[in-house]
């Protein structure tokens, strides 16, 4: 792989919505750092609670719900405790019955992601856990977090 295909830490202002997140003294490893399986819990996270704030995310009654069927992160800088960290959202793609969700970690105040990542959701029915059609609203607040180009 050459330099120029490394993938690069991205700038705050690509993303749509934040959310602070106050690391845990068990966020940290023997390292001194927060592992990494930590920030597929940030991502997580961040976005949900995004979601259940607008309105559009039921996590006990609503019928239709998000399967992760993809997952991924790269690492630039570490974060650790005790650190606040700043999750920037913002949407890769729509599809009929999917959402890529992008975000970018990074540490209190700074203009690059220390981490970015992403995770599909399939959206489907709670009860027969087929793929369903996005729900009107849902769209609606992803249309919102839409990546420009």
């Amino acid at each position: 792989m050459n330099a120029s295909a490394r993938p690069q830490p991205e700038l705050r202002e690509t993303y749509r919505a934040f959310r602070p997140i106050t690391t845990r003294w068990m966020d940290n490893d023997q390292y001194g750092h927060v592992n990494n399986v930590i920030y597929y819990s940030w991502f997580d996270t961040a976005v949900n609670a995004h979601l259940i704030e607008q309105g559009v995310l039921d996590t006990e009654n609503g019928s239709t719900i998000g399967f992760v069927i993809e997952t991924q992160c790269q690492y630039f800088a570490p974060l650790s405790f005790p650190q606040t960290v700043e999750a920037g959202i913002r949407v890769g793609h729509i599809g009929s019955s999917s959402v890529r969700y992008e975000v970018g970690l990074f540490a209190q105040g700074a203009e690059m992601t220390a981490a970015k990542g992403h995770f599909v959701h399939v959206y489907v029915d709670r009860e027969t856990r087929r793929p369903v059609p996005l729900p009107q609203e849902l769209k609606a607040v992803l249309e919102q977090l839409r990546s420009p180009g």
